[in-house]
């Protein structure tokens, strides 16, 4: 990826797992926790820096030591995904053109979903995910449009903000959106990489 092009990944995963009954973020699959898949995977297709948004008490994984990863805690996480996104886009730096979101707990976002992302940038501010009529990260916004996220509030998330904003959005067909993890039955869903 050129310099002048450099995107950065956003992985949101400072939620309170609610509905899991313990925290999500240490669920391990196939030797890692959910949160690392994600890192994992931005990190193969070349995004940076990859940032994750975390709960104040969870710890960075030694096996993360990586300059590329900007490890950011969210004090108030009852807040929602918007705290999260702004903390996130806050953390950037100028050289990030454009950010990519991904949810802590989709652990089998495929690399191909990510690149038809990243390739269909440039004809709106806003490249998202589309599977079945539905609008749903993983997506790609603009540093151009960041300014969206401080409009929303509460746990409101990326989908809201493409439904508000059909207009800035390129949808890119998937043949599915990657399952989230948010019951432990969730887990058996989510099959092999």
């Amino acid at each position: 990826m050129s310099e002048d092009h450099r995107v950065a990944a956003v992985i949101l995963a400072a939620g309170a797992s609610r509905r899991y009954g313990s925290p999500k973020q240490l669920v391990v699959v196939d030797g890692r926790t959910l949160l690392e898949h994600a890192i994992d995977t931005a990190m193969e297709v070349g995004l940076a820096p990859v940032v994750a948004v975390v709960p104040v008490w969870l710890s960075r994984p030694a096996r993360l030591d990586d300059d590329r990863l900007l490890w950011i805690r969210n004090p108030f996480p009852e807040r929602g995904l918007s705290l999260s996104l702004r903390l996130a886009f806050g953390s950037l730096g100028d050289e990030a053109t454009a950010a990519l979101i991904l949810l802590g707990d989709q652990p089998r976002v495929p690399a191909t979903t990510i690149a038809a992302l990243l390739a269909a940038r440039g004809q709106r501010p806003i490249v998202a995910s589309q599977a079945d009529g539905v609008l749903a990260p993983p997506l790609v916004i603009e540093r151009s449009h960041f300014s969206l996220v401080d409009g929303l509030t509460g746990d409101v998330g990326l989908r809201q903000l493409l439904h508000a904003n059909p207009e800035l959005v390129r949808p890119v067909e998937v043949a599915m959106h990657p399952p989230d993890v948010d019951t432990p039955d969730d887990l058996g869903r989510i099959g092999r990489p």
